[in-house]
């Protein structure tokens, strides 16, 4: 008869997602002397910043590669355990959880949501060229992290709707030369989008934008009016949240999936936390950071009031 399989390993908190935020509640925690597990699944999207200028304490900025490693070194210094590996589901377990891996299982007394969202790409844009364009500031995400370097510069926003239009008219603070491409076909804006748009004298162009190249220092898109090119472009497509392991423990998000949390990041389920861009707020660095040591603290409080912490 076989053996009986043994218990999987418990510990505090299982950190679920390794960029900023999850890096962050794994430093906090690991400086309360907790045991966590933090799992990284190696698709952090502070990984494609290519230098970030707007993160307090870097003058001249820093690559996203190496704010991760620094947090992780930081992280391993106190005790925090990283595991490479895809979650794959959280489970309630009584007062803990079970959390799945593609290879593994473990106990945990909490567990926190870090996963961050995807950003949507322009349909038909070759990897290669995409990774180029965005190493070299040609192809960006993040107005609000980097508009300041396209200052004057002529820029280009893939994108329609009001998502659109509001991007296009937050880079018109930046630049007097914007134009809103549409990604399919005929732009889909109504008359208040127009107005807006004419007023900030943002040039519109009708799609199906695609054939991106890149062209010396300029991004090449063809679009319905022949091919344009920019220093930079903005693909303001949306994203998508990676809230799906919280939504099917049974947690409660929007309906375009950001996890509901109340003010110390406690989501809808007991003793489940969540932190960074899978919650509604604003998509920044410091923001999910400042989110991930909210729910580090109250973490380890719930920890306290469940069977006090000593040494």
């Amino acid at each position: 008869m076989p053996a009986p399989s043994p218990e999987p390993a418990t510990v505090d908190c299982a950190i679920i997602g390794a960029g900023p935020a999850g890096l962050t509640a794994a430093i906090y925690l690991a400086r309360f002397h907790l045991t966590i597990r933090l799992f990284d699944c190696g698709s952090s999207r502070a990984a494609m910043i290519p230098r970030t200028h707007n993160h307090a304490g870097y003058p001249g900025g820093i690559p996203g590669t190496e704010l991760l490693a620094r947090m992780h070194d930081q992280a391993r210094e106190f005790g925090a355990t990283c595991e490479a590996a895809t979650v794959t589901a959280i489970e309630r377990d009584g007062d803990d959880f079970r959390v799945r891996t593609d290879h593994s299982v473990l106990r945990a007394r909490t567990a926190l949501l870090a996963t961050g969202v995807v950003n949507h790409r322009p349909a038909g844009l070759d990897n290669a060229v995409h990774d180029d364009a965005l190493r070299r500031g040609l192809l960006r995400y993040c107005p609000i992290c980097d508009g300041y370097e396209v200052t004057d510069r002529r820029v280009g926003v893939i994108g329609t709707g009001d998502h659109g239009m509001r991007e296009a008219l937050f880079l018109r603070g930046y630049t007097a030369d914007v134009t809103l491409i549409a990604p399919d076909s005929d732009h889909a804006l109504d008359d208040e989008c127009r107005a807006a748009l004419d007023a900030g004298g943002i040039r519109r162009v009708d799609g199906p934008c695609g054939d991106y190249r890149i062209d010396g220092e300029r991004f090449v898109v063809r679009t319905a009016e022949g091919e344009l090119s920019f220093d930079s472009v903005y693909p303001a497509l949306g994203s998508h949240i990676r809230s799906e392991l919280a939504i099917a423990a049974g947690a409660r998000a929007s309906e375009d999936g950001c996890l509901e949390v109340d003010d110390h990041q406690r989501t809808s389920i007991p003793g489940l936390f969540a932190a960074g861009d899978v919650v509604k707020g604003l998509d920044q660095i410091s923001h999910a950071m400042g989110e991930a040591g909210v729910a580090a603290t109250t973490i380890r409080n719930t920890l306290a009031e469940r069977r006090p912490i000593r040494r």
